[in-house]
């Protein structure tokens, strides 16, 4: 059975870092993997993307400040989160997707709040 199991979301302070992890288990590859936001009251957005190739994407307001990386041997996906603001404040969940044609399957989501 398909499963993505997301880390390390928490309570932080502005200008501090946190690192989120996801591991996916039921796939026999990925082609992409990565990061959504959605803060109360707001839409959806993509935060950053990888391909299994290493492909990045960045959100112009992820851009600089975080990094999303990727072990393919452990079916993990990465995202190290520099300098947050109160803006990063959302629950983030790790998406995967076998291709481009194939329906994403979603993890369950973890808190960031980012206040002072």
């Amino acid at each position: 059975q398909v499963q993505l199991v997301e880390s390390g979301g928490g309570l932080v302070q502005p200008g501090e870092s946190l690192r989120l992890s996801c591991t996916a288990s039921g796939f026999s590859s990925i082609d992409v993997m990565g990061w959504y936001r959605q803060a109360p009251g707001k839409q959806r957005e993509v935060v950053a993307t990888i391909t299994v190739n290493e492909r990045i994407n960045y959100a112009d307001s992820a851009k600089g400040r975080f990094t999303i990386s990727r072990d393919n041997t452990k079916n993990t996906v990465y995202l190290q989160m520099n300098n947050l603001t109160p803006e990063d404040t959302a629950v983030y969940s790790c998406y995967a997707r076998r291709s481009a044609l194939s329906s994403p399957y979603w993890g369950q989501g973890t808190q960031v709040t980012v206040s002072s």
